[in-house]
């Protein structure tokens, strides 16, 4: 029991760099289910964070417009209670390119402490933002803000952001913790979906 309640303790820790990989809107909240898979069983755990997405409320049909999201920064807990996280690495964060528009192009600014340069791919019409690390732990990180550019649809419809994933197979952000116990250093998937998933932005065609 005490190994099994020391990794949940440290999965808890990790989480916090999950939640700032969010988009969101009003209210400035964003939550995630998350499920970390360890030698030692696997663990369930939510959180919620402020983030930032934007978008124009109204655009003209046909008509370019982008779709701005603002990961905010943070810092990963290099210790809890005596159990090291030592490291973070290979995030992915997924967000589908929404009904009723059509892709452009994505790009990402800024970001820092990632120890890599972050990639993005359009895959199968969602966003994927990679983060190949490793983030150690106890450092400070700054994710990439990530923009889309998109072609509105037809008059009256509306165009929503939501986060991708809807179970733990199926998710919408993965990544891997490498987490120290004792004499033990054990790699534990993370997989997370938005719970509940409210749209980041929303924008009428008009």
């Amino acid at each position: 029991m005490a190994t099994h309640r020391s990794l949940l303790i440290l999965g808890v820790a990790v989480l916090p760099l999950l939640v700032a990989t969010v988009a969101q809107a009003a209210p400035p909240t964003a939550s995630y289910a998350c499920r970390a898979d360890t030698k030692f069983g696997r663990h369930l755990l939510s959180l919620r964070q402020g983030v930032d997405a934007k978008a124009p409320a109204t655009v003209p049909p046909n008509t370019r417009f982008t779709i701005a999201v603002d990961l905010k920064p943070g810092s990963l807990p290099g210790e809890v209670k005596g159990f090291k996280l030592k490291e973070v690495r290979d995030l992915s964060l997924r967000v589908p390119i929404p009904a009723n528009s059509s892709y452009v192009s994505a790009r990402l600014t800024g970001g820092s402490g990632l120890n890599s340069t972050p990639t993005l791919q359009v895959e199968h019409g969602v966003a994927v933002v990679k983060v190949a690390g490793p983030i150690p732990g106890g450092a400070s990180y700054h994710l990439p803000s990530l923009s889309v550019r998109l072609k509105s649809g037809r008059r009256g419809a509306v165009i929503e952001t939501r986060l991708k994933g809807t179970g733990y197979d199926d998710p919408g952000l993965t990544l891997q913790a490498k987490i120290k116990w004792k004499f033990v250093t054990v790699t534990a998937p993370v997989a997370c979906f938005p719970d509940p998933n409210p749209a980041l932005t929303r924008t009428l065609i008009r």
